[in-house]
Parts: C-alpha cells; structure tokens; sequence
C-alpha cells in the first residue's frame, strides 16, 4: 500500500516537474512582444535553465545518496515554485534570467533521482507511465496559457496560476516525507546491491554509456526544439495569433503524453526496444508530414505525432538503463544521461535560434530530421554493441 501511495506521488511530483519546462516557450511570442526584445532572446533564458538542469544532474548522484530521493524532491519542487512565482512578477529580461537560475537546478537532481527510482523497484509500464505524467505538466501549462491570452490577460497571470498548482504539488510532496520514511525500512532503499560513486572519466571510457549519450541527445533535441520553437513556428510561418499558437502547440504535448501512456501498455506485451522501435518510426513520419506539407493542420498533426513517436523514447532507455548497465552503477548512469539530455536541451534552441535567424524559422522541420537520425543511428549502434 505504502509503495502504491508513493508512486502515485511521484507521478503527481512528474508533473510538476514538467509544469515550468512548456511554458516559457508558449508563452514566448507574447513576452518578446512586451518586452520588445528580439524573438531569439528566448534562448538566453533557456540557457540559463538548461545549465543550472545539467550542473544539478552531474552532481546528482552524490546529493542523492546523501540526502534520499525524497528530500531531494522536495527541495527541487520548492525551487521550481520559487521560479514560477519570480517569472510572474517579471518586467524585464533581466528578471527572467534571474528567475531562470532556480527552475533550472531543481530541475535536475529531481529527474533522476526519480527516474532511478522508478528504473529499480517499479516496471517499464510504470516507468513509462511517469514520464506520460511529465507529459500532463507540459501540456497543461501551455493550456492554460493560452487561456489567459486568449481572454486579453498578460502572459504573467498564466505564469501565476502555474505557481499555485505547483504550490499545490509541493504541499503534497511535504505530506508525503512521512511514507517515504516508511518504506526506507523496507527492501526499497535498503538494496542488497552495494551503492558506489563512479567518476565520470570511468563512465566515459565505456563506449555504449557514450553511444547512449548521444541517443538521448538526439532524442531530447527534438523535444527541446518543439518545446522552445514550437509555438513560435506556428505563428510565424503559419501566420497564427500568439494565443492561438499556444493553443496549438498543446496538440505536441498531448501527443508527448499520450504516446507515453500507449507506451506504458504496450510494453506489457513488447520490449522497450521494439516499442523505441516503433516510435522512431511514427516520428520519422511526422517529420515528414511536417516537411511536405505547409497548411496549419499538417501543422498540427505533424507536431502530434511527433510528440507521440519521439515521446516513448525516454522513459523505455532510461528503463533499459538498469539493463544494459550494472544496477551498481545504474544511478551514476542515469544522472550522466540526463547531464547529457538537458545538454541538448540547452544548445540545441540555441543553435536553431542562429539558423533561423539565417535561413528563417521555415527550416523548422529540417531542424528536426537531422536530430532524428542521430537519435536513430546511435540507438541501432547501442543494440548491436549490446548484443555483443
């Protein structure tokens, strides 16, 4: 019972964890606006982020075995509700920036500690089904985003309302450190597997750690590029309102949940490979869609099934993870990928952000087809040095 509660907890922590990570982006196209800066400035803060995610998931090994996941993930959510809060208050870009700092940390440690978690002592269904409620969070903030653009508020009364639902899940987590001290009794962190601290050079001489590396790469390219540009594309070469864009962009993270959550079922029954299988190859088609067709609703499906392909991804090679790699290890690992997926997520819109601006944000799904296919190269390569 207790092990039931706190997953549903950790599910409930996931979405708060994706909460902040959509918002920026839909919210965009309004900001740069108000503030009457360049359109590109989007990725400074982004950065800012991204880099206070991937210091905290280099250094997460070490503060979780320290302080426990549930702590951890207390203090994580407390620094996303800080950053909430500072962004809605915020009149400028230096302001953004500053606010960026905390929601980027308590980003990292989080993640892993929770994917670790799960990798260990829950299933891949459950594993899948906790980043398809990641996928809740970031659809849920562009939502109601779009909302309040909609009905002619600012874009800081969306970011405020964000802050009270993550308010919300940061006093369940608090409610919750008394069951996590329960089950520290039980076989759940009293592993008969002898936990160690791996140096990154040691990881790094391991070639299928590196190959791996590179997948989620790949992989979380596609995701940040949607997320950061993806309403931003909408509205200028589809030509949509702000509000409107952000509305739209809706449809990528529902398809990012929903095609976690098939996931979730669908490796009751298949691998976690076959399943990336399968949604590198819906991914491959969205893309495609995208390319070849330039009417808003090819728009639309085009960024669904993105979002449903590249979606099932993640979780199934995190879970793999415990797999491929001694579970002695596993933790030391799984923090170096995210180190790795959130170094992605910080230069990837960066280096989008420079093309556009030279060829136009029309080279969007252009973008997105390179990053495939070194998702899809490094994922055949990992198989078969695996295999091996």
């Amino acid at each position: 019972m207790v092990t039931t509660v706190i997953l549903i907890v950790i599910f409930i922590s996931y979405i708060g964890l994706g909460i902040p990570d959509s918002i920026l982006g839909s919210a965009w196209p309004a900001i740069y606006t108000e503030l009457g800066v360049d359109v590109s400035n989007v990725s400074l803060v982004s950065f800012i982020i991204s880099v206070g995610t991937i210091i905290s998931s280099f250094m997460s090994e070490k503060i979780v075995n320290r302080f426990k996941t549930a702590p951890v993930t207390v203090l994580s959510t407390a620094l996303t509700v800080t950053a909430l809060l500072g962004f809605s208050f915020s009149k400028n870009m230096l302001w953004l920036c500053l606010f960026a700092i905390p929601q980027g940390i308590g980003a990292g440690s989080i993640d892993v500690a929770l994917n670790n978690y799960v990798a260990k002592h829950y299933s891949a269904a459950h594993m899948n089904f906790l980043h398809c409620s990641y996928g809740i969070g970031v659809a849920l903030s562009p939502y109601i985003m779009s909302l309040f653009l909609k009905n002619g508020m600012k874009w800081q009364n969306g970011y405020r309302a964000m802050f009270f639902i993550q308010l919300a899940i940061l006093i369940i987590l608090v409610l919750s450190l008394p069951l996590w001290k329960r089950a520290d009794n039980t076989e759940y962190e009293k592993s008969s597997v002898k936990k160690v601290s791996v140096k990154f050079s040691v990881l790094f001489q391991n070639p299928a750690v590196r190959i791996q590396w590179l997948a989620f790469i790949g992989s979380c390219a596609i995701e940040s590029v949607c997320l950061v540009w993806g309403s931003t594309y909408l509205v200028n070469a589809k030509g949509l309102s702000p509000e409107y864009g952000a509305r739209i962009i809706t449809f990528y993270f529902i398809g990012l949940a929903l095609g976690r959550f098939v996931s979730g079922i669908a490796v009751k029954r298949l691998s976690c490979e076959t399943v990336i299988y399968i949604g590198q190859a819906l991914t491959l088609a969205a893309i495609i869609i995208l390319f070849v067709f330039q009417n808003t609703i090819a728009a639309v499906i085009g960024l669904f099934l993105v979002g449903f392909g590249n979606g099932p991804f993640f979780p199934n090679m995190t879970q793999l993870t415990v797999k491929y790699f001694d579970e002695k290890i596993s933790q030391a690992v799984i923090g170096t990928q995210m180190g790795f997926a959130y170094t992605a997520i910080l230069f990837t819109p960066i280096i989008f952000g420079w093309v556009s601006d030279r060829l136009g944000i029309i080279c969007f799904p252009v973008y997105l087809i390179v990053c495939f296919f070194v998702m899809l190269a490094s994922t055949l390569i990992l198989r078969k040095r695996v295999k091996k």
